[in-house]
């Protein structure tokens, strides 16, 4: 008889891994604006929420914005639909963006069939905006209004910091 050792995979080789589907969360609505008549969202489902790194599921409607910002960790974001332009760069299906802890990057707008992607931030997922004048000159330009902040979840090691710079939400 084969001795436990030999089975394939090990018994307890998946003990601590953390599995979940998107289905296992809820989406959390983190910015919204006016654009005309129709009101857009940036949602984001939290697959993994920790001191450590967030892990986020993203989803933009047609013509968000999100300011040009910084992270107070490194930041990956990846494209998996859709389209965004990230300042004067074009970012489809496959784009990758990789950025270090206070450098900044955007400003963002979501592309005609809006954006999905992925977000990984490796510690303090909190932001700070890199040119504020120049993002509320933009949204004037395009007739976005910036609407209040909804409440969102936040895990009980965090506060809420979208507001902590920015009155507006921006």
């Amino acid at each position: 008889m084969a001795d436990q050792e030999d089975r394939y995979p090990l018994p307890d080789i998946n003990k601590k891994v953390r599995i979940t589907t998107l289905d296992d969360h809820r989406w959390q609505i983190v910015r919204r604006q006016k654009i005309g008549d129709r009101t857009v969202e940036a949602r984001e489902k939290w697959m993994e929420f920790n001191p450590r790194y967030l892990s986020a599921y993203v989803e933009w409607d047609p013509g968000m914005m999100i300011r040009a910002h910084g992270h107070n960790s490194d930041h990956i974001v990846f494209v998996m639909a859709g389209s965004m332009m990230c300042g004067d760069r074009e970012c489809l299906p496959g784009t990758h963006l990789a950025l270090d802890h206070g450098d900044t990057f955007g400003p963002f707008i979501a592309g005609p069939d809006g954006c999905t992607t992925y977000m990984i931030m490796m510690g303090d997922p909190g932001s700070f905006p890199a040119d504020p004048a120049g993002f509320e000159k933009l949204r004037q330009e395009r007739g976005v209004e910036q609407l209040p902040d909804m409440d969102i979840e936040m895990p009980a090691f965090m506060k809420d910091p979208r507001n902590a710079v920015t009155k507006d939400g921006s």
